[in-house]
């Protein structure tokens, strides 16, 4: 298996990906295929995709914000069952990251990712792949080290219609040796990170401002299991 990065929609490989992506998110999770661009562009936007036989049965989508020593996975897909695809995206993601964070002289504290609500994501089939099931999705992040937010969370959907998703828990994953004993963290770098991370969507709704808002008048958020 290949791990393969995508810069440009001229790849041969991004249609794969982007249908893959159709297959398996409902259509507010999955940015226009033209808007890709300029994002896939960004040197800070990493994009990978895992090639087997030619054909994409895996991508995951991750970021490092230098200033804020924190990173974000956008995405992980899981294609097909039975080829180790799991094991194989989250090794060579981290060795990547880790490798940027070296190379920048800087440090990692964690990583972001929005999770989903099993309980409220189970009209979603995601192209009948168990492994992306959200119940599973849920179980491999907690053994990942992904612990939930403690904060009501909604983000704008990324058809930039200014709708509010609600089905998704924010969560982080401390990194470094104490990260077993991290249980909160600061409120402000949590705004700070929403605030930068969907400044490319203009239309915004307002219960997304209103919890950025509350987030700035705390002062940590606890860590909860998954």
């Amino acid at each position: 298996m290949e791990y393969h990065r995508i810069t440009n929609i001229t790849d041969p490989y991004f249609k794969q990906m982007h249908e893959l992506m159709q297959t398996v998110f409902p259509p507010e999770e999955v940015l226009e295929y033209e808007l890709w661009a300029e994002p896939l562009q960004d040197p800070g936007i990493r994009v990978f995709v895992a090639v087997y036989e030619g054909q994409v049965v895996g991508a995951t989508e991750y970021r490092y914000y230098e200033d804020m020593q924190v990173a974000m996975t956008d995405f992980t897909i899981i294609g097909r069952e039975g080829l180790g695809i799991g094991p194989f995206l989250v090794k060579h993601r981290t060795n990547d990251l880790l490798s940027l964070v070296r190379e920048q002289g800087s440090r990692l504290l964690g990583m972001f990712a929005e999770i989903y609500n099993p309980y409220l994501a189970q009209d979603h089939s995601f192209g009948g792949v168990k492994p992306m099931d959200p119940f599973v999705r849920r179980e491999v992040l907690a053994h990942l080290g992904y612990r939930k937010l403690d904060l009501a969370y909604v983000h704008p959907s990324w058809h930039n219609d200014g709708a509010a998703v609600q089905e998704l828990d924010l969560g982080f994953m401390p990194f470094g040796d104490d990260a077993d004993t991290v249980e909160a963290i600061p409120a402000s770098l949590i705004s700070g990170f929403l605030e930068r991370y969907y400044a490319v969507l203009p239309n915004k709704p307002a219960a997304w401002y209103d919890m950025v808002a509350a987030l700035k008048q705390r002062a940590h958020v606890s860590l909860l299991p998954l």
